[in-house]
């Protein structure tokens, strides 16, 4: 197989929230986190991966990116704030994250982000995507020294 072969995407409502999905999230959260969040330690990694299942049932949208079959990505939304979007570090640069973005405007009128600041590839992208920053905090939500910006269209 070539590397010029059309691929089968499809961007999907996650309605079933079972323990075999959210374990197959799980694992793309953190080799997406492991690759991007530079600025974390594995113990800050395994600090917040405790929290990531609570909060993939209870995101009121969750979309899920499968290529081929195989779950690559996710994001999620409440209301028009995009909570969470990672990837697969082997599907990054592919344009699957910008159609999951450009999914979730159409679909559910995105207009917020927030991402860390210590980040600079998520913040390069949603600049790209059009997001611009109106708000920096020093600390993140639990009170870390991550500062976070807080992005809109």
């Amino acid at each position: 197989m070539n590397g010029k072969m059309k691929r089968k995407m499809n961007i999907l409502v996650c309605r079933e929230r079972d323990e075999d999905t959210l374990e197959k999230l799980l694992v793309i959260w953190r080799a997406s986190v492991s690759g991007t969040h530079t600025f974390l330690t594995e113990a800050d990694i395994d600090g917040i991966a405790r929290y990531v299942p609570s909060a993939l049932r209870n995101v009121p949208v969750l979309v899920v990116a499968e290529e081929d079959g195989k779950l690559v990505g996710f994001a999620g939304v409440d209301g028009c704030k995009l909570e969470m979007l990672f990837l697969s570090p082997d599907v990054r640069g592919m344009g699957i994250g910008r159609k999951i973005v450009q999914y979730l405007f159409e679909k559910y009128r995105v207009k917020e982000v927030c991402v860390n600041e210590q980040n600079p590839q998520a913040t390069g992208f949603y600049e790209r995507m059009g997001f611009r920053v109106y708000k920096r905090e020093e600390l993140d939500g639990q009170g870390n020294p991550f500062p976070l910006l807080y992005m809109k269209l």
